[in-house]
């Protein structure tokens, strides 16, 4: 059994994988397979209608299974946001036809979501490799200003033609590739919650996610250039984090620091030119951010940590919420986020001491394992770089010093121990940040 194979054994929601070039001809397959006798509606934007919702409409009407009008959003650079879900629900809740999802992270998010609202399940022919959402729980859209997880069931049939997605724009690959490197520094923090706070680390979900990292990324240069095995490999990677989300129920196998620095952004309406950035290209430089802490604890001399000191300096929970209404200027989204996520991680004295002991007791067995996996910085920019992702803040229209102000801001984005909130623990933060941001540091200002 490959690794697809048990992925779909455990999957709790998604039954069905086509993955290959071609595999957008066995769409109507899979639709009487999962939804016999149902309707269909396809559901995309103009660009992926073209790439591939055209032949799947063609592919259902030929196979008999009827069909409503499809449904296809025109604005120019949409994102997930909830006009359109307004928009689909508004459709969904005429028809019980089952909607198809053509294309990549938008229509599939907007299309989980309405699906869910109106008690159906859909399926997904995916276009392009551009994230790890297909296959996972959950949608990302924007309500209200603020960029949310709704909890949603992820599709029961998945589609992916890697042909199809070989001829997508390179960015939406350098994306996608950028979102699967992340998974690096986020095994990591993984390792670190489990080993020095006791966190659940399923072994299976772990693997899924890990496991096929090195082949997937393994040639940034040949994904941009569109070499249809190359994106494969990417999607398949991207493919087995959603499962493994869909395993655990939650986002922690594929989502560390680095995603924190992403929904951090998120929430500061982050551009770069006045456009939105893809999720992908914010957590790449994220997860050169998190590498860089990673790189700088491994100089650390961690058996010289003075706990007692780390203990004194501690802070009680109403200083802690005092410091998140000042860092954040009091705005209540970030304030409210910020109590929420950080108040499940947050320990007492004896507590802290209780970690920090453990860190130091378990770091020289600790340490190599996390060396093994973490990629150094150099080479994780170079392959941004020939992927065509961004791999310097300026190019996601983040300045250095905002890049310094995201660090402090970062350990309040979710409740999950991740390097940054272990910074903060042993006192390092203001150090690592002089040493990141001070002349000759990586970015230096």
């Amino acid at each position: 059994m490959n690794k697809i194979e048990q992925a779909l054994s455990r999957a709790t929601d998604t039954k069905a994988l086509e993955l290959g070039p071609g595999a957008v001809g066995k769409a109507a397959d899979m639709f009487k397979r999962l939804f016999p006798g149902k309707k269909a509606v396809i559901v995309a934007q103009t660009p992926t209608w073209e790439a591939a919702g055209k032949e799947v409409y063609r592919i259902l009407d030929e196979a008999g299974i009827r069909q409503e009008e499809p449904f296809i959003f025109t604005d120019e650079g949409m994102h997930a946001e909830w006009v359109y879900i307004e928009q689909l629900d508004a459709l969904l809740s005429k028809t019980d036809a089952i909607a198809v999802a053509v294309g990549s992270g938008v229509v599939n998010d907007l299309t989980k979501l309405s699906s869910f609202h109106n008690s159906r399940r859909y399926m997904i022919v995916g276009t392009a490799a551009s994230m790890d959402g297909y296959t996972a729980f959950g949608a990302s859209i924007t309500k209200d200003g603020n960029k949310q997880t709704f909890s949603c069931t992820a599709p029961l049939g998945a589609i992916f033609d890697s042909a199809v997605a070989a001829k997508a724009p390179y960015a939406l690959s350098a994306s996608g590739y950028a979102d699967l490197m992340a998974k690096i520094p986020a095994g990591a923090d993984w390792i670190f919650a489990h080993e020095v706070c006791g966190e659940t680390l399923d072994d299976f979900a772990f693997s899924l996610v890990q496991d096929g990292l090195s082949e997937a990324l393994s040639d940034p240069a040949g994904v941009r250039a569109g070499d249809e095995k190359k994106v494969r490999q990417l999607a398949a990677g991207l493919l087995l984090s959603g499962f493994a989300m869909q395993a655990f129920q939650s986002s922690r196998p594929a989502s560390g620091a680095e995603h924190q620095f992403s929904h951090l952004w998120d929430m500061e309406h982050l551009t770069v030119n006045g456009n939105t950035n893809s999720h992908g290209v914010q957590v790449g430089i994220g997860t050169l951010a998190s590498t860089a802490f990673y790189e700088l604890l491994f100089e650390t001399h961690v058996e010289d940590l003075d706990v007692d000191k780390c203990v004194a300096a501690w802070k009680t929970w109403e200083e802690t919420e005092a410091d998140i209404r000042r860092i954040f200027n009091n705005e209540e989204k970030f304030v409210t986020r910020g109590l929420a996520e950080t108040k499940p991680k947050y320990v007492d004295k004896d507590g802290l001491r209780t970690q920090l002991e453990t860190f130091k007791a378990k770091w020289p067995d600790l340490k190599p394992q996390l060396q093994e996996r973490i990629l150094p910085f150099d080479e994780v920019r170079e392959r941004l770089r020939l992927v065509g992702a961004p791999y310097e803040p300026e190019h996601i229209g983040l300045t250095r010093e905002r890049l310094r102000e995201s660090f402090v801001k970062n350990q309040y984005m979710r409740a999950r121990l991740s390097v940054v909130d272990m910074a903060v623990r042993c006192c390092w933060l203001d150090e690592w940040l002089d040493r990141l941001f001070g002349k000759g540091g990586r970015w230096e200002i």
